[in-house]
Order: C-alpha cells, then structure tokens, then sequence
C-alpha cells in the first residue's frame, strides 16, 4: 500500500505568488480528503499565526480519508527538548501525526546549523523519541538525503538509523535542492534500503525536471510514502506532482492508491485547487491540462478518429479530462468533419465543401486567424460556405475618429466616434456613437444599428477582449489578433478577428459575435 501524502498546503505555498487564507487551506483540505490522500500536511504551526489558526480550526474537520499532519522541524542545538518553542507548538497542533525534518547533508550541519554531527544525531533523536512519548506518530523527512549520501555515505545513513532507533513510523528522503536524476535516486534507495529496516517514503523537488520520475523510480523500489503537491506547486521549481503521481500509480503501475471515482475526479481537483491559489492552470500540464489530450494534426486526427489509443497514452475521461480536437492551418479534412460533429452543428454534411473549407481555414490562419480557441468564428465560416446560409447583417462601411487634447489631457479628454452603414434585409441603417475609445464606440454603433430589428441583443454583453500581436518583428506594422469573449446571459462564446488594422480586426470579432449570437437564439435573418 502506498501512502499518498500531500504537502500543497506547506511546500505547496511556498510557490512565488501563493498566499493561502486560513479558509483556503480549509477548503483544500475538504478536496483532497475527498480525492483520497492518506495524510495532508497542514503547515508549520511554529512558524506563522496562520498556520496557528488552521490547525485550531482543522480539529473541526471531519475527514473520510485523510490524516491531517502537522510539520516542524526537530529541537534547537543544545536545548533541552520540552523547553524547545516548536516542539511544543507541534504537541499543541493536537495532530495524530507530525512529520520532522532534520538534517541529513553533514554540511548543512556544521555550516548551516553551526553544530556538531553528534549533536545533530541528539536532536534527531531527542524530538522523534518525545514525541512518541506523547502518543504522536512521527515520520521523519532526511532533508538534503541525496546530497548528503554523496557527500558523506555512512553519516546519512546513520540519520536514518537514529530516527528509526527513536520510534519514526518512516523516514522519508529528501530530494530538496531537485538536483538528482532519477537513476541515482534508484541508486541511493537501494543502498538504502538494504541497510535499515524501517520503511522508506521518497520527497523530490523539480529542479531537473525529472521529481516525478524521481519518486516514481523509488517507488518502484518499495518506498511506502510518496509526498508532493497539487499541480506540482513549490519552492523554485515546484515539488513532485502529485496529481501525475497518483495516475502514473494507478494506470501504469496497477497500485490502486486511489478508487476509480477518486481518479476521475483528478481534473476537478487541479483546477479546484488552481482556483483557490489563483495560478492558472497549465494547458500543457500532463493527464489534466485542456492540451492533454489535443490534437492538432490532420494525419493525428485521422487516425484518432479512427482509434483512440494511435494518439493517446491513456483514455482521457479515467482522469476526468477530454480528448480535443482544434481547427488549424496544419488541419486536415478529418479535423474539420470531427470539429463539426462536436460541435452539432446540425447542418447537411452533403452542402459543405471540405476541401474548399480546409483551404479557406489555411488562408485566413495564413493572416492572422486563429479558430482554435474560438469555435464561435468557426461556427460561423462552416455555415458560410454552404450556398443558402444568410447572415443576419453585413457590414457596408463604418469610419472611425478619434480625438486627443493635449498629452495631459489624456484619459480625460480621449474621445472617439464611429459612423456605421450595415445592411439588414436589404435596409442600409446608418448610425453614429460615441465611446471611451474605438472599439467601444464601435460596438455601440453596432447596437444601435441593430436593436431595432433585433432587440434580443440588448441581452448580449462583451465580457472580455484580448489583443495579441501576431509578428513582432514588424513593429506597429504587425497583424494583430483580436479575441472578444461574449455571453447572453446563458452561454458564452469566443470570436476572433485578424488584421494589420487593430480596429478591422475588432470589426471582424465584433460582428462575429453578435452575428453568433442572433444564430444560437434561433433569430431568422431579416
């Protein structure tokens, strides 16, 4: 059985940005206790009122499956350990179970705590032996382990042994610089291993990019404990990913840590706990990403159409994710007729010209577009391919001025105005609006031409507009990229425009989405 043990909310928050309340670190709690992690570690109750309060108010918790663990590290050089602050802050914790970390890297003890390798040895000691005293389950964590081994073999392994000697449940090692490549992880394990009789856990940081190959190598060994962090969150470059552990463990190693439902719910978790940290979740990031499970590739997708695993590790949807497939300039026609089926379209297949189409996707990408990400455009030049589509307006000019007075003036006297001709039905309405800047002024005049024919867009609403810069090297003379995320109140869709001109290319998201957006409420063209 392996013990899955969670430090999100200790190592986890260390990562720069992070910055848990007390009711994060609860609600966090309550979602990994439902993901099934043995032990989750609350944080430092030493060190901060923070961590103080959390575990005051964590005795309130009622977990199903999760062991909460309070951390610290052993006694100060030379004091007695009753009398040593943290200890005592760790008893007061009221935790079943605290984890100590104590020195293992010989220089750490003498240049670092200043202490001699027997006094270390002491306080390793002294701190695990008195907590068990109090009827507390202690692992120990041999911080720097692997540094330490390299650097003075028969000193690390006496930390072990000591920490065994005093009544650890485990020592766990301790990849904490992230330096070590997993086949000397291996390596060390072993030696390890067949020198102590108490159970081993594995610890890996990400410095090499390789923390989950690292725990995964040692756990293949037979450490009973691995220990990481939701999304791999952590110091530097992060801890050990917890999330791709549990289903490396579970769908390539057969070890069911947790139940199937549990691992269907991996996704939720990651992005759950992204919310609450407020870091955005890596498209790329393995099993969970929205990326994960993309393909992009005519020849992929093809063959994806045809069987799932030709592309695919794993199924997408045991971890609770999805297999997409996106629209580009490297598409092929399997790609468009897959997207169109997702996206139920419900129009005749028999109307739609997909080689036309493909070449009509590949030109636009070549200038600019980019549907992937906004299935709304998409959507929309699928249906103007087909002979008997009528769109609900059409442009037939609009100019834009703007005005500035004075560089000081800005912000307070910025104006702008649009004139807009539209075509609806056959009728030209001409209008004129104001905004706080083109764009805004833009979409008012559109909304003006527009609500007396179809008043239901009086319930549209832009919630969001993105700009990218498409090729840098040329300057103010770049094609930029527009994005304009709309809603009605009940959907929410994404459109894109393309163009040397930032307003052309506001025009063309713009109309878009309004145009989507007359489409999707069964709205008949006048």
């Amino acid at each position: 059985m392996i013990q899955l043990y969670d430090t999100t909310l200790r190592d986890g928050a260390q990562f720069q940005g992070i910055n848990l309340s007390v009711t994060d670190k609860l609600a966090i709690t309550r979602k990994l206790d439902q993901l099934g992690i043995h032990y989750i570690e609350g944080g430092w109750p030493g060190s901060n009122p923070t961590d103080a309060e959390f575990f005051s108010r964590a005795k309130n918790l009622e977990l199903t499956h999760s062991v909460m663990v309070a951390f610290g590290s052993t006694r100060k050089a030379n004091v007695n350990v009753s009398e040593d602050t943290n200890i005592r802050a760790l008893v007061d914790a009221g935790t079943s179970t605290v984890t100590l970390v104590g020195k293992s890297w010989d220089l750490h003890v003498k240049e670092i705590l200043e202490t001699s390798l027997e006094e270390n040895l002491a306080m390793i000691f002294d701190s695990v032996s008195y907590l068990k005293s109090k009827g507390i389950k202690v692992f120990f964590d041999a911080e720097h382990y692997f540094d330490g081994f390299k650097a003075n073999q028969e000193y690390a392994l006496q930390v072990v042994k000591v920490a065994a000697s005093a009544g650890a449940e485990s020592v766990i090692l301790c990849d904490t610089n992230g330096g070590s490549l997993p086949v000397y992880i291996s390596e060390v394990f072993k030696k390890t291993a067949a020198d102590v009789t108490i159970p081993l856990g594995i610890h890996t940081h990400n410095d090499s990019d390789t923390a989950v190959a690292g725990a995964i190598a040692a756990i293949e060994l037979g450490a009973s404990q691995v220990q990481g962090t939701i999304n791999g969150y952590g110091e530097r470059c992060g801890n050990a990913n917890l999330i791709s552990i549990i289903a490396n463990l579970k769908l390539k190693l057969g070890i069911d840590c947790v139940t199937d439902d549990q691992l269907k719910s991996l996704k939720e978790v990651s992005r759950y706990v992204a919310q609450i940290t407020n870091m955005p979740p890596h498209p790329s990031q393995p099993f969970v990403g929205d990326s994960a499970f993309t393909h992009k590739g005519g020849i992929h997708v093809q063959a994806v159409s045809k069987i799932e695993d030709s592309y695919q590790h794993i199924t997408p949807n045991t971890v609770g994710n999805d297999k997409t497939i996106v629209v580009s300039e490297l598409s092929g026609r399997s790609n468009l007729r897959y997207k169109i089926d997702e996206l139920d379209l419900n129009i005749n297949m028999d109307s739609v010209d997909l080689k036309e189409l493909l070449e009509s996707v590949k030109m636009q990408e070549s200038r600019g577009f980019q549907f992937e990400g906004a299935d709304a455009s998409f959507e929309l030049l699928v249906r103007r391919a087909q002979a008997d589509y009528v769109p609900a307006f059409q442009l037939v000019d609009f100019t834009a001025l703007v005005e500035a007075r004075g560089r000081e003036d800005l912000g307070d006297h910025m104006k702008a105005q649009v004139m807009l001709k539209v075509n609806v039905g056959g009728e030209i309405m001409q209008t004129a609006a104001d905004g706080n800047g083109p764009v805004n002024a833009l979409d008012n005049a559109l909304r003006k031409a527009l609500l007396g024919f179809y008043p239901i867009l009086s319930a549209l609403t832009l919630v969001d507009y993105k700009v990218r810069v498409v090729d840098l090297g040329k300057g103010t003379e770049a094609i930029v990229r527009v994005f304009i995320d709309s809603t009605d109140g009940e959907n929410t869709w994404t459109t894109v425009g393309a163009s040397e001109n930032i307003i052309e290319a506001s025009w063309m998201a713009l109309a878009d989405s309004y145009e989507f957006g007359l489409l999707h409420r069964n709205v008949p063209a006048m």
